[in-house]
């Protein structure tokens, strides 16, 4: 009778006992998650090649942008243009916009700004000092985008947002003339060693954290721009009727200011049901997108993104938009697909005169076995293998 009566108590022990153990790590998993969170906040930089990536992506955009519109610089940009310096100045005053080339009405100002745009932007697509030329790429689109703020097509709105973000992230750890004199510097063995201790060494790793959360903080703020965007495009669509009833792209296809092929729009208009499939898929991804991006269903949602952004650019004369969508897409690759990517362009078989001529007879592998002197090969009567640092590299 008594263990009868025992039994109930013991188990009703053992299972309090399991509530509070539960009880207790629910908070210590809290913490660990908490913890793993701040160790990858503040020790390793996420997304370094999609940062470069954008770096790459945008500085080509911009330089290709400012190189387009060279013969018309002045209209759109300079002294000459209808929007005076003197006009961007007084909306300047109303919006709080600034751009430096409202500094000087001079045109010979201009040209050097100019000039200075075309190489800002040529070192920060390359990654040369790419901490400094960031902030520097930054003025030169806030400046050229404020000048002519009623001049573009919406595409440099958006690059006005990245390039203030990359300020803030490590984009030229990667893919850069900066990480190229780094790994040299590291092949060399002029890296710095270990820092001694004392205020230096705590200065270098505050500076170490610092700039890691600043990197990882950034590419989280394009993240979530992007996702925002395409959110608030697809929820503005829907509420439209045009794009309810699938006749949206049709009213698109024959506006004349958007239709830079009119023959390839009128035939593509023709086809009523691609249209209305088209129009119906394109609400469907924008609204879908922040949805699944922490799954593989993200990859062809941003292979038909990519499509969508190709059309626009193509059929409706927009490729400063389309470019600046499809760079920014690239922010949701993981760095797995950029290094496949580079071992892919290692694998290709360029031509022998292109790699050959750079190859080093110190880099030829150790399976090698000596070859004769270059004295020795002439006095056997023949050139000898040694004297062709293309045929060691070859063997």
């Amino acid at each position: 009778m008594e263990r009868t009566e025992q039994a109930p108590v013991a188990a009703s022990t053992a299972s309090r006992r399991t509530t509070g153990r539960a009880a207790v790590r629910t908070p210590q998993r809290v913490l660990d998650r908490v913890h793993a969170f701040l160790v990858l906040l503040t020790e390793r930089p996420v997304s370094l090649y999609a940062a470069a990536a954008l770096r790459i992506g945008y500085g080509l955009l911009y330089l290709a942008f400012l190189l387009r519109e060279f013969p018309h610089r002045d209209d759109m940009w300079g002294p000459g243009s209808p929007w005076t310096p003197a006009l961007a100045r007084q909306m300047f005053d109303q919006s709080g916009w600034v751009s430096v080339l409202t500094l000087s009405d001079s045109r010979v100002y201009f040209e050097v700004c100019y000039a200075v745009a075309l190489v800002t932007c040529a070192l920060f697509l390359l990654g040369w000092r790419t901490r400094a030329v960031s902030v520097l790429f930054a003025v030169v689109v806030v400046s050229f985008h404020a000048k002519a703020i009623y001049m573009a097509d919406g595409g440099d709105n958006l690059m006005v947002l990245m390039a203030v973000y990359l300020v803030f992230t490590a984009c030229g750890r990667r893919w850069s003339l900066d990480a190229r004199r780094t790994r040299l510097q590291a092949s060399a063995g002029k890296t710095a060693g270990p820092r001694g201790g004392g205020l230096r060494h705590q200065l270098g790793d505050a500076r170490n954290v610092l700039t890691t959360v600043l990197h990882n903080c950034g590419m989280f703020v394009i993240a979530a721009q992007v996702c925002f965007l395409y959110g608030c495009a697809g929820l503005y669509k829907v509420q439209g009727p045009t794009w309810r009833d699938g006749t949206a792209l049709h009213y698109v296809l024959n506006i004349d200011l958007f239709r830079p092929w009119p023959e390839l729009s009128q035939m593509i208009d023709g086809h009523h049901v691609l249209i209305a499939v088209v129009g119906y898929l394109t609400v469907l991804v924008q609204v879908a997108f922040p949805f699944v991006l922490f799954g593989r269903l993200k990859y062809p949602v941003l292979i038909l993104l990519l499509g969508m952004h190709v059309n626009i650019g193509v059929l409706m004369g927009l490729p400063v938009f389309s470019g600046a969508m499809i760079v920014a897409d690239a922010v949701f690759l993981p760095d797995r697909f950029y290094r496949s990517l580079g071992r892919l362009w290692q694998r290709i078989p360029w031509p022998t005169g292109a790699t050959g001529a750079g190859a080093s007879p110190v880099t030829a592998p150790a399976a090698v076995p000596p070859q004769p002197r270059p004295a020795e090969g002439r006095a056997l009567g023949h050139s000898g293998p040694s004297s062709s640092p293309k045929r060691q590299s070859s063997g």
